[in-house]
């Protein structure tokens, strides 16, 4: 089987490039070839203006495509005409180029001269057929050719599509489905050769019925995307936000592509409406996000400071800004039955109710008829819309939800038909999925229910519920049996937010490992959206309002003991966080043996946007930290010095560990991926990284597995040597320069000093050292303190009121 060593992308527009950034993203070096641009004197002569100039632009992009900023270095930029020669040594070309055949064709041409014989070949096309990509190209390349189709943008978005040809070869097609699995991070669902593939075939079939029946129905664009949100499981965008964000103008080009290469009977083609309205708002610039609008958008009238958001008034017929007003935040009975489940909702008699019900009714019927046209499973199907459009179920789970008979029989009581598959699972009274000898089935379309099956190395927590009960639980959190001796700590509260239930199962969890023979290792984890958002805000300002003051220092005690009873537990803790793992959520990363992250995780210690500091050891762990690493540098160095000229020792110049914890800390730095955690100091150089969110538990698994082997605790540190008054005085004076250039506010002052106070070592000397312990109690006294202030008070409800900081 091909390894996959080096990538090439042809085409350095934004997928293009975004594509060649994940690559970096995985570790590999990327060559990245764009046309010399037509009018070369308007780029001062520069033949790779193009490519270089995308890798520029995401350099400065937000969200960035790079998870490192010198993974830019990693992708060698050129030009079609000067560069083709660099492909010699390529494993993987991925054809990015615009969406038309004849350029394509003209473009494989070259590649087929150039490149190494048995590299693979890829297209990211989203709409032309493979076997008309296919057309004309030889045996060879047509053994190597694929469709890889990616989602915009390449890093964020999880969905890989691959569509192979009956020539491809089977070697090179599990080469990049491994690859792009594991590498890249990616849900790789197999597509057949039709038009839109699975998600875009089905998520602008429901894009467009959504608007249909919005206009048909008269119902707001507030109270569409109220209900066609959280409701039922497709993100908060809903239809008319989600098309803002693609982009407005994007959507008549989806239609063309999809009207052009559809069967002539596709019920698409019967939903399709060329509506004026439309082509008014893109002629005016009214795109959507990228544009001076869209459905949405803030009013420009408005004063400076925050703006009102307003909402169109659809008239199908014409495009006005007069038709903008403000936007309604819905109060409907419909949204709140979501908490009932999806059929709650749809049975509500109301208008979001009606509306929803016409629109997942269009879109689930679709969904059925296309099993076995789009995609061999229901699975694939369901696949395909959870990770290209983040629904948190597919359409034949959202079936299985309203009950496949209720379903059909109201599709009946409409006078539509019911299609053969639904038809088959209803008339038994049967569900798509059910749990068949602890494995979970899928219903197919030869009539029997068949297994899902994980790739090797998937473990996911949602699979073993299905088949076992918790082994520890109260109202906050769950410990599971992952096997092989590792218990599974999974925080279920509200954020995932720590509270008294969880510090008691912590607890728990801790003795039960430690007088088993059973279990041997920890692991933190959950598969909620983030790992944690730290300590929960509205208990905290509940106790502090009724003056439970000791009752909020024993919590914080608690929680300090909690995590440095695990940190020096005889068995290893590993801790395995995905998405945002900030303030308590950064904590219990730092108390871990080691980390084994998902690559989109963003932690950080992030107490002084609520006026506080952290409180359960992160600024300990983040002294030792620094510490730790100034160590290692000075190890690394010290043969590149005189050592008889020293005058001092490693273990004795604190000052630069300090600072680096003050910065990090005071100014509430958050890595914006688990490699920006190492680089920054949150994560160690030994801990890893996962790229594909669902082979997080496994390798978090094996890493305990590994460490439990022979484990020793670690020993506490008790000669932690801090800069004493004189750090302190350089930490204040450099607040103070930040406070007169006004990059500081008066109370990051006043917060900054407390936490001075802690990273010098209080009223230490610099000549004395701290234990562990102390260096905990000086920050309990610390954030205390400031919990007293009214500056954080306010900071703390305006946080919980607005979910965004108070400069105060």
């Amino acid at each position: 089987m091909t390894e996959i060593k080096k990538v090439a992308v042809i085409g350095a527009g934004v997928m293009g490039s975004g594509i060649a950034a994940q690559v970096t993203n995985a570790g590999l070096p990327v060559v990245l070839l764009d046309i010399v641009p037509p009018k070369l004197e308007d780029f001062g002569g520069n033949r790779n203006a193009f490519a270089e100039g995308a890798v520029a632009k995401m350099l400065k992009a937000d969200p960035a495509p790079f998870m490192r900023k010198s993974n830019a270095k990693m992708i060698e930029t050129g030009n079609l005409e000067d560069d083709l020669d660099k492909l010699a040594d390529v494993d993987w070309i991925i054809e990015v180029v615009v969406e038309n055949l004849e350029i394509k064709h003209k473009t494989y041409a070259l590649l087929e001269k150039h490149r190494k014989k048995g590299s693979i070949i890829s297209s990211n096309t989203s709409t032309i057929p493979l076997h008309k990509l296919a057309e004309g190209q030889s045996a060879e390349f047509k053994k190597d050719f694929m469709i890889t189709h990616f989602f915009n943008p390449p890093r964020y978005m999880r969905l890989l599509e691959l569509i192979v040809g009956k020539e491809t070869r089977k070697d090179a097609v599990e080469t990049v489905r491994e690859f792009c699995d594991v590498r890249l991070g990616k849900g790789v669902v197999q597509c057949h050769d039709t038009p839109g593939f699975i998600a875009n075939r089905l998520g602008v079939f429901w894009l467009t019925v959504g608007v249909n029946e919005a206009i048909k129905q008269n119902v707001p664009i507030e109270v569409a995307d109220a209900v066609m949100s959280k409701p039922v499981g497709i993100p908060k965008t809903g239809v008319f936000g989600l098309i803002d964000l693609v982009g407005i103008d994007l959507m008549p080009k989806l239609s063309e592509s999809l009207l052009s290469t559809l069967p002539k009977d596709d019920a698409y083609r019967g939903a399709y409406e060329d509506y004026k309205f439309i082509h008014g708002m893109i002629e005016g610039g009214y795109t959507g996000r990228k544009g001076k609008g869209g459905f949405y958008r803030l009013d420009p009238d408005a004063k400076k400071g925050k703006k009102e958001k307003q909402a169109l008034a659809i008239n199908k017929d014409k495009f006005d800004e007069s038709q903008y007003a403000k936007a309604d935040k819905p109060k409907l009975d419909s949204v709140d039955a979501g908490r009932k489940g999806l059929r709650a909702v749809v049975e509500t008699d109301d208008a979001g109710g009606k509306y929803a019900w016409e629109v997942l009714k269009h879109t689930l019927y679709y969904a059925a008829e296309l099993v076995g046209e789009i995609a061999d499973t229901v699975h694939d199907i369901d696949e395909g819309m959870k990770l290209g459009y983040n629904w948190k179920m597919g359409p034949f789970e959202m079936i299985d939800a309203l009950g496949a008979k209720w379903f059909a029989d109201k599709l009946l009581d409409d006078d539509i038909g019911v299609p053969d598959i639904l038809d088959q699972v209803a008339e038994s009274g049967a569900t798509f999925y059910r749990i068949e000898n602890g494995r979970q089935q899928y219903f197919g379309t030869d009539g029997e229910y068949h297994d899902v099956v994980r790739p090797d190395g998937v473990l996911l927590l949602s699979d073993i519920k299905l088949t076992s009960e918790p082994v520890l639980k109260n109202g906050s959190a769950k410990v599971w049996d992952v096997g092989d001796g590792v218990l599974c700590f999974e925080k279920t509260s509200k954020m995932n937010t720590f509270d008294e239930d969880i510090f008691n199962l912590l607890e728990q969890t801790n003795k039960l490992i430690q007088k088993s023979d059973e279990y041997k290792a920890l692991v933190i984890y959950n598969e909620a959206s983030h790992f944690s958002a730290g300590a929960n805000l509205g208990l905290a300002i509940f106790m502090i309002n009724i003056a439970m003051w000791p009752q909020v220092e024993g919590f914080v005690a608690r929680g300090q003991k909690v995590f440095m009873d695990l940190k020096y537990a005889p068995f290893p803790m590993i801790s395995a966080p995905s998405g945002m793992a900030l303030g308590g959520g950064c904590e219990i990363l730092l108390a871990a043996d080691a980390v084994q992250a998902h690559a989109e995780t963003y932690t950080g210690l992030v107490e002084v946007g609520v006026g506080l500091i952290p409180g359960w050891g992160g600024c300990k762990e983040m002294i030792l930290r620094f510490q730790e690493r100034e160590k290692e540098k000075f190890a690394k160095d010290l043969g590149k010095i005189d050592k008889e000229s020293l005058w001092f020792s490693p273990d004795t110049t604190p000052v630069g560990a300090v600072r680096k914890a003050f910065e990090t800390i005071g100014m509430a730095t958050v890595a914006k991926s688990a490699f920006d955690a190492i680089d920054i100091g949150y994560f160690r150089h030994t801990d890893g990284v996962t790229m594909n969110r669902d082979r997080l538990l496994y390798d978090a698994k094996q890493r305990a597995l590994k460490m439990a082997d022979g484990y020793e605790a670690p020993e506490k540190v008790d000669n932690i040597r801090l800069g004493g008054a004189g750090a302190k005085l350089a930490l204040e004076m450099a607040v103070g320069d930040m406070r007169k250039s006004g990059v500081a506010t008066p109370y990051d002052v006043v917060v900054s000093g407390h936490l001075a106070n802690v990273l010098s070592g209080g009223k230490k000397d610099y000549t004395e050292t701290l234990t562990e312990d102390e260096l905990l109690k000086l920050e309990l006294s610390e954030f205390m303190h400031l919990l007293r202030h009214d500056g954080t008070l306010d900071r703390i409800e305006h946080m919980l009121s607005t979910g965004k900081p108070l400069r105060n």
